[in-house]
């Protein structure tokens, strides 16, 4: 065989076949998104905190019913439902954390990025199985509610078991939800590590609230805008949020969400892997 017909010949494998070209079949998006989804709970760490979930609400369910005996018109569907959304809304930015950070702290990040060299496919994978997660997680609350409402139903007379409820609060929480989980993947991303990532998603936008109750001019001025706990608060209950509010959330989204996922996003495509 000439030196030509060498060069243009297909790479073999053992078995005599055509060597398939990875540039030319990239790895799917929805394969990398579920292999991301898996990783949500595959760990040990991911499993507990899952679960802890359901451990969590079925204590909601039975403090509410207590709390209440004397007052059943607040269990509601809508109470309920707002309620299971505090235990997901804790745990899920913390597996967000985890699904970022544990290829680098589990060391996995080689395996990782050679299956798949294009890192920023694999980060959009991790994002998109992310989100995901928060729209199962507000489903969750969803049955969870149900269910709570139904034994309060049983357990108390009218006007307990009221399935009450609006579109605006079940968006709210939607948005809620999301913003939590984006806000812990933006300071993974950024860190890339676990200890530091979580530490940073709960100390530094309490801190931020802090100086604005301990600061009057800053909460009156910068403190709405970029406070976490006044921007998000509008959308705690069960009304539509005005166009003010918006754009203060979106305004607290770019300075908490934005820029540190898009800082994240470039370290993690610089990052040398070990």
């Amino acid at each position: 065989m000439t030196t030509a017909h060498a060069h243009s010949a297909p790479a073999r494998d053992t078995a005599g076949g055509a060597r398939p070209d990875r540039r030319s079949s990239p790895i799917p998006l929805t394969r990398l998104t579920a292999v991301e989804l898996r990783k949500l709970v595959d760990t040990r760490a991911g499993f507990w905190l899952t679960a802890s979930i359901g451990v969590i609400s079925v204590v909601v369910v039975v403090a509410m019913l207590i709390a209440n005996r004397t007052s059943p018109e607040n269990l509601t569907y809508g109470q309920f439902f707002g309620m299971m959304n505090i235990p997901t809304g804790v745990i899920l930015p913390i597996l967000a954390i985890l699904l970022v950070t544990g290829e680098w702290s589990q060391r996995t990040a080689l395996t990782t990025f050679t299956m798949e060299p294009r890192r920023e496919r694999v980060v959009g994978a991790k994002l998109l199985a992310a989100l995901i997660a928060g729209v199962g997680a507000v489903a969750l609350s969803l049955v969870l509610g149900a269910v709570g409402n139904v034994i309060a139903g049983i357990v108390y007379t009218d006007p307990a078991g009221s399935w009450s409820f609006t579109a605006a609060g079940l968006v709210n929480s939607a948005i809620l939800q999301i913003f939590g989980l984006l806000l812990g993947f933006g300071f993974a991303a950024l860190i890339l590590n676990t200890p530091g990532a979580i530490v940073a998603y709960f100390a530094m936008p309490t801190a931020l609230t802090l100086v604005s109750e301990l600061v009057p001019w800053f909460k009156d001025n910068l403190g709405e805008w970029v406070d976490t706990s006044a921007t998000n608060a509008p959308f705690q209950s069960g009304d539509w949020a005005t166009g003010g509010e918006w754009t203060r959330l979106v305004v607290s989204a770019v300075v908490w969400i934005a820029i540190p996922l898009t800082l994240g996003v470039i370290r993690v495509l610089r990052s040398e892997v070990k």
